[in-house]
């Protein structure tokens, strides 16, 4: 749950507008119903609320969404050009820690990892292997 709390927190912010918005609106859309004497029907208020929200949306949200969900998937999930210095450095530490530590250097590293809740070891670029193998050569 604390892992994620930014996510939910995201959403009951999301939650609480969109009703808010839908809330307010009908309030709004009986007044102008009342106003031009006549009742307020759920399917006008639908159709309305359903072309204000995607008119906001469109403009504003999902420029915003696109953002920051293309931003986070391309730098955490799959491009290769937003992992590869982080790799490099990675690589480049464990070969320093591999140099210097011998024998201990596995332990050290996974130490590492533990400490810093990395599951699944460090990272391992196409070439890291090769550099472990050349600093214990």
């Amino acid at each position: 749950m604390k892992r994620y709390a930014y996510g939910w927190l995201t959403a009951v912010f999301f939650l609480v507008s969109i009703v808010g918005h839908w809330v307010f609106g009908w309030f709004a859309f009986v007044d102008e119903q009342q106003g031009l004497h006549q009742a307020p029907h759920l399917t006008p208020y639908l159709v309305e609320m359903g072309r204000d929200t995607f008119e906001n949306w469109q403009s504003e949200f999902l420029q915003l969404i696109w953002q920051v969900v293309g931003l986070a998937y391309f730098l955490y999930v799959g491009s290769p050009a937003s992992k590869e210095n982080d790799d490099r450095s990675e690589a480049k530490l464990d070969a320093l820690i591999c140099l210097q530590a011998g024998d201990k250097a596995e332990a050290i590293l996974a130490d590492i990892d533990r400490r810093y809740l990395r599951t699944g070891g460090h990272s391992k670029p196409h070439a890291h292997d090769e550099i472990e193998r050349a600093a214990r050569d």
